[in-house]
């Protein structure tokens, strides 16, 4: 019987990253895939081409052209401006407002507002620290907590194991110098420590990794950088050849709190197991 999964995410390209393989999955069993993005991405990087006639436009159209590659039955988005990676969060601007800066229920309230003529059975969301750790994923997490809770719907949190990440990082920080400042350690907190992972999700469909990597590559102007700017991760990963792709991106990673509403077992829901 199809189901309806509806993935609340931060930014145009988050639905792609952690979860895009899951997605196609879900769509290409048959299920209703509903994408919810709060923010436009407006305040993410970019080389000077896609800023043009204004980046968060041109990341929603990024976003339109991924849930086409993902199978995504809708698409929607919150309004709100992206709240920036800087140790400050910048003015919101003009008639706009940031998502780490507006009230938790009155987005909550406007999630459940797009979702009223849906009838969930499943919501992802972020973990609690916020995946790497960026303020509008930590909102996210939070978010996408309350809107299951009143809809007494199931919820899963995208993350990635922290302990393998960590010493991946540290590892090739020392066979390959950070020349940007990055600090691996800062890591050491991220994600979810691999104890509290309860479910994997294993890409063996190479349909669903062709679709995970169109989805990536939809989004443009996060693989872009100007002259002389050091490479995107997002360029790096969408080089690697397709054997180095489905190893490294071919595995999905989720957290059910506990306590959370259990209606049917995972594999019911996305025909894997």
């Amino acid at each position: 019987m199809p189901q309806t999964l509806v993935a609340i995410n931060a930014h145009p390209d988050d639905e792609a990253l952690l979860s895009g393989g899951t997605l196609a999955l879900a769509a290409q069993a048959g299920h209703r895939v509903v994408l919810v993005t709060l923010t436009d991405g407006d305040a993410g990087p970019a080389a000077q081409e896609f800023r043009a006639g204004g980046l968060g436009q041109q990341r929603l159209r990024e976003l339109q052209a991924s849930a086409k590659a993902l199978g995504a039955a809708r698409v929607e988005f919150a309004g709100y401006s992206d709240s920036g990676m800087g140790p400050e969060t910048e003015p919101a601007p003009p008639g706009r407002e940031r998502l780490v800066q507006a009230d938790l229920p009155q987005i909550v309230d406007q999630v459940c507002a797009l979702l009223a003529d849906e009838t969930p059975n499943l919501i992802l969301g972020y973990d609690a620290a916020g995946g790497y750790g960026h303020r509008d994923h930590v909102v996210v997490h939070h978010v996408a907590r309350a809107v299951a809770e009143r809809l007494s719907t199931r919820l899963l949190e995208a993350t990635a194991p922290r302990e393998p990440l960590h010493r991946a990082l540290r590892a090739l920080g020392v066979v390959r110098r950070f020349d940007n400042g990055f600090d691996p350690d800062e890591w050491a907190d991220k994600f979810t420590p691999s104890a509290d992972i309860t479910h994997r999700i294993k890409l063996s469909r190479a349909t669903a990794i062709r679709a995970k990597r169109a989805a990536l590559q939809a989004h443009a102007s996060q693989a872009s950088a100007d002259a002389g700017a050091p490479d995107r991760t997002m360029a790096t990963l969408l080089r690697l050849p397709r054997p180095a792709f489905s190893a490294l991106l071919g595995r999905e990673y989720f957290h059910e709190p506990a306590g959370a509403p259990v209606a049917k077992p995972l594999k019911d829901i996305w025909m894997v197991a």
